[in-house]
């Protein structure tokens, strides 16, 4: 996690109205030049002030598409800032308003990590590897797998990328034997893999913090997924067991889940898919149907609050499932960064050194042209 100083105690002074109508009034004398983005997680009075909303990929793409913007402001976490950077034009300044909202998740596949484990993997195995990261990681694990003749995927086309990494290879069919690792969600590997109709035995989890990932080579040379030992900490929060109480309390209540949530929870799910997925399902449900959604609190609330007397939206869990670093970035943060910038100074700059961002971009590059691709209906719709 980098390091975020305190705020000056000006803004600790401030009530939500006062930032309010401060952060209006810079956004007005910036114009054009300034862009906000607001990841869906959000808090509400953040995302009041975002010009564009969406999940990660797609706020990158909107911001690469701006072609007066000189600053782009990320209300997102460490590794979506980068992939922003590593999207737009160099021109563009690219501003994360907490150093300190990162991601958990990034967070459990370091490079270092990485690049061991591929290291071992390589004197076990003799067919080709391909390395997909889930666009929730940091830019060097973007660059690693980009440098890898590997790719990025995003929740939507998870799928797609899979079978593209697997070149045809089917559990019927197995084809030119080769493997796919896939960091650093071990659910999102597995539930799209399954989903494609490979068994969980043909699964194993590498879990960087032993030798070997703490299997045995046998293992990994059964394998044909090698998943990184990572997870959501938010969707981790969601169990089998919230669902088997919706399905006993209200029969009628259909059960929409991310693919971060367990297998186990998938399972229990009539539907999964990608937060964009989960906003176009609940914005087509019919008037008076009954929702349970597996997805961070702040987006299921918003849609609850959205659709209130019309539809009935709330979240699988009993328990407030947040993500506590977006929740980081708040009114005082964006304030700051945006008083700073009508002053001529920039701070809380998120800059990718060029190689990375060379290889990054490959890595991103062939995700992008791998979601255009037609996808084939499966039962684990992403």
């Amino acid at each position: 996690m980098l390091f975020q100083p305190p705020l000056p105690p000006v803004y600790g002074s401030l009530d939500a109205s006062q930032l309010s109508a401060r952060i209006a009034e810079r956004k007005r004398q910036l114009g054009k030049r300034l862009v906000i983005l607001g990841h869906h997680y959000q808090q509400d009075e953040v995302i009041a002030f975002a010009d564009f909303t969406g999940d990660s990929l797609k706020l990158s793409q909107l911001a690469a598409a701006q072609k007066d913007a000189e600053f782009v402001v990320f209300c997102g976490v460490h590794f979506m800032a980068e992939s922003a950077d590593i999207l737009t034009d160099e021109r563009v300044v690219v501003v994360l308003p907490d150093l300190a909202a990162g991601c958990s998740m990034a967070d459990m596949a370091a490079i270092e990590q990485l690049e061991d484990a591929w290291s071992q993997i390589a004197d076990v195995v003799r067919e080709p590897v391909v390395p997909i990261t889930y666009v929730n990681s940091s830019a060097a694990v973007k660059a690693f797998c980009g440098g890898h003749d590997g790719a990025c995927c995003t929740s939507s086309n998870a799928r797609t990328v899979l079978e593209w990494a697997l070149n045809g290879r089917t559990p019927d069919a197995p084809g030119d034997r080769r493997k796919v690792m896939f960091l650093p969600d071990q659910h999102l590997g597995r539930n799209t893999a399954n989903a494609l109709g490979w068994p969980l035995d043909s699964m194993v989890v590498w879990d960087p913090r032993e030798e070997l990932g703490g299997l045995t080579p046998e293992q990994i040379c059964a394998a044909t997924f090698i998943l990184w030992k990572g997870h959501c900490s938010v969707h981790q929060l969601f169990t089998a067991k919230q669902a088997d109480a919706i399905r006993a309390a209200s029969p009628g209540t259909k059960i929409l889940v991310h693919p971060e949530c367990d297998w186990s929870v998938v399972q229990k799910a009539d539907l999964v898919g990608s937060t964009e997925f989960i906003i176009k399902t609940l914005e087509a449900a019919p008037a008076g149907s009954k929702w349970a959604v597996g997805t961070e609190v702040h987006l299921v609330n918003r849609l609850a609050n959205r659709f209130r007397g019309e539809k009935d939206i709330r979240l699988l869990s009993s328990i407030q499932c947040l993500c506590t670093t977006m929740y980081r970035i708040d009114l005082k943060h964006l304030c700051w960064v945006l008083d700073n910038l009508v002053e001529g100074r920039v701070v809380n700059q998120i800059r990718v050194d060029p190689e990375t961002r060379r290889l990054a971009r490959i890595a991103l590059d062939r995700m992008l042209w791998l979601k255009a691709q037609p996808l084939v209906p499966v039962t684990c719709v992403d």
